[in-house]
Parts: structure tokens; C-alpha cells; sequence
């Protein structure tokens, strides 16, 4: 396949710029997986390079993904692609990473990916949030800075979401009425923790076996948060095998009574696809609210 046009010249540029070196883009091959973006393996001169575009306003999507790759590449902890570089032509942005080879799926693959996912969790910071927002799927994620991870959920993941169900039509007085008696009890709900760096969408579609064996995680939505929130959601969708939660616990155990808070914590990714996806994930979403309300 060939890339758009003028969208190959200005990917060769930024990635000449990038590593300092002249390079030659040999051929494109489309990527399935993507639900969002168009994704791409490049071979080049320089080896075989990810790369995602799509139409110019997604710019500040790929940058944020960039900016997350880069700080949970940063910890050595998990393997991630490692990010390059983004920019724009006059018709599409794109953002241009390594490319992970898959690799097969070693007996102990489990117990390392609860092992790492742990020490990723042990990189912390003084506030709940993030410097700057980003997204999560197509919606905008704000991560405005809060020192307590409960004024941190309500603020910026549950009343967001809400007010844009709202919005779009999707939920009506009694759903919000739902929530408000939920957040004052919130607090006591869940236990203090202090804020780990979190991949922020970590469902089973959003990691990989990688060259080496071990997992590799990819499409971000990052932010310092409480870590059972993580956990709940690899739950979200049949969750993952035993043998992962078993490794995490070992390597740093959870609060007690943690299964038990998983829906409480997935409020906000149901609240997130109840507005991708419309009504389809409403029940769910009040059957949580009933039973802690």
C-alpha cells in the first residue's frame, strides 16, 4: 500500500530529524487492531516503525499518546513501544513509534505481567492527575491535580462523564441522582492509597506478547491514580488469569476486601463507553449505583 499523498515526505523528515540520519521508507502495509486511527507497518532504512495518522485535528490525541508512552517507557517497568515522534502535513497527523514484534507466549508470561505491573504502580508522584490531559479512546480525559484520590475521581472521571451523558442524551435525573448520593460516601468506600502511575486503559486489548516473551503494553490514557483502579479494569472485560492477580498480590499486596470494589472502581470506564457507545452499557452502570446506593 502506499500513504497518503504528502503524508510520506513529512513522515521521513520528522523521523530524519528524529534519529539524525537519512532515511529511506520502502513500503507500507496495513495494521488491523485499530478501531480509531489508521495504523501502519513502515519498513524503512531505520527497521520496521509503527506508525498511526488520521486526519489533522488528532494532533493533540497522538501527542498525548507520545507524552504516555514516553513516561511509562521511561520506567523500564512494563515494555512499551518507545515513542518517536508526531506532526502534521496539510491533510493528516501521525504519530510514529517502535514496532513490537509478537512473540509467543512463554508459561510464566502471568506471573511477570503481575510482577511488573506492580513495580509500574510503585512510580508515584505528590498528586493524583497529571501535568497535562489526554485522552481516553476518542474522549478528552482531564487529569487536573487533586492531593486526595476521592475529590481526584469525582472531579475528573465520574462528574465529566456524567455531565456528557447528559449532554448527549443518554442519561436522565435519576442517574444523576445516583451519583450525588454516591459521592459522599465515596471516601468511605475506598482506601487511601497513595498515587501510582497508571496505563489508564489497560483491557486485554491494550497489551500484547511481546518479541521477548513478556507483555508490552500500548494506547495509554496515563495519569498518577489509585491502583486498585487499574486492577478493576483488566477486570472490565472477562479479566485476566488468575496466575496475574495472584503475582501482583505477592509482589505488593492489595487492600483487603479489593474484588469487592472492582464495579465501584469501573464506574468510569462503563461511564466512558456509555458515551462512545450509547445506551447499551446504562443498566450496567445502574446496577453499580443501586448497590452501593
Amino acid at each position: 500500500m502506499r500513504l497518503p499523498t504528502g503524508l510520506a515526505e513529512t513522515v521521513q523528515v520528522a523521523l530524519e530529524d528524529f534519529f539524525g540520519t537519512s532515511i529511506v521508507l520502502e513500503n507500507a502495509t496495513a495494521v488491523g487492531g485499530g478501531c480509531i486511527h489508521h495504523a501502519t507497518r513502515l519498513e524503512t532504512s531505520q527497521g520496521p516503525i509503527f506508525l498511526k495518522y488520521n486526519h489533522p485535528h488528532e494532533f493533540g490525541n497522538f501527542e498525548a499518546e507520545r507524552r504516555g508512552l514516553g513516561l511509562l517507557h521511561a520506567t523500564s517497568t512494563l515494555r512499551t513501544p518507545e515513542p518517536f515522534v508526531t506532526g502534521q502535513s496539510d491533510s493528516h497527523a501521525f504519530f510514529a513509534m517502535e514496532f513490537l514484534e509478537s512473540g509467543s507466549r512463554p508459561s510464566n508470561f502471568w506471573e511477570d505481567f503481575g510482577q511488573q505491573l506492580a513495580q509500574l504502580h510503585r512510580q508515584t508522584a505528590p498528586q493524583f492527575g497529571l501535568d497535562h490531559d489526554n485522552f481516553i479512546g476518542r474522549l478528552p480525559q482531564s487529569n487536573r491535580q487533586h492531593p486526595d484520590w476521592v475529590t481526584f475521581f469525582r472531579e475528573e472521571r465520574l462528574a465529566p462523564q456524567l455531565q456528557l451523558s447528559q449532554q448527549n442524551g443518554l442519561a436522565d435525573t435519576a442517574l444523576q441522582r445516583s451519583f450525588e448520593r454516591l459521592y459522599p460516601q465515596l471516601e468511605g468506600l475506598m482506601p487511601p492509597a497513595e498515587p501510582s502511575l497508571l496505563h489508564g486503559d489497560l483491557w486485554s486489548g491494550n497489551f500484547m506478547t511481546g518479541p521477548d516473551g513478556l507483555a508490552a503494553i500500548f494506547d495509554p490514557a496515563v495519569y498518577y491514580g489509585h491502583r486498585e483502579a487499574e486492577i478493576a479494569f483488566t477486570e472490565l472485560f472477562g479479566g485476566y488469569a488468575p496466575v496475574f492477580y495472584r503475582a501482583y498480590n505477592e509482589a505488593w499486596p492489595l487492600e483487603m476486601g479489593w474484588k469487592e470494589r472492582v464495579d465501584l472502581f469501573n464506574l468510569y470506564p462503563l461511564m466512558v463507553h456509555l458515551n462512545l457507545f450509547g445506551r447499551g452499557y446504562l443498566p450496567q452502570v445502574q446496577r453499580i449505583l443501586n448497590r452501593y446506593t
